[in-house]
């Protein structure tokens, strides 16, 4: 399984959501709305979810091993700093960045 495309949607306002993603696989599978955060140590990526009946969030897509998801992390954040290095970030709208 390899990624052929990573697009980010960068969030204008302040907060520690810097980004939304959607990445595909195999040019067959894509996963919207992961999301990039900045937490306490560092970036991390944060699968999509929704708020179950009992009030927690529970994941709709997820890797299920952590070998993929330190494969998916890798890859995003890097494309995320990469574009952050370039500096022509927009305020807010999507950069497609193909893998």
């Amino acid at each position: 399984m390899q990624i052929t495309d990573i697009r980010i949607r960068k969030i204008a306002k302040e907060g520690k959501m810097k980004a939304v993603v959607s990445v595909t696989f195999d040019n067959a599978f894509v996963v919207h709305d992961i999301k990039v955060i900045d937490g306490e140590k560092g970036l991390f990526i944060a699968m999509p979810s929704r708020k179950a009946s009992d009030g927690e969030y529970r994941d709709i897509a997820h890797p299920i091993n952590s070998g993929t998801r330190d494969m998916i992390q890798r890859s995003i954040l890097q494309e995320y700093a990469a574009i952050l290095a370039a500096g022509d970030v927009p305020a807010e709208g999507e950069l497609e960045v193909v893998v």
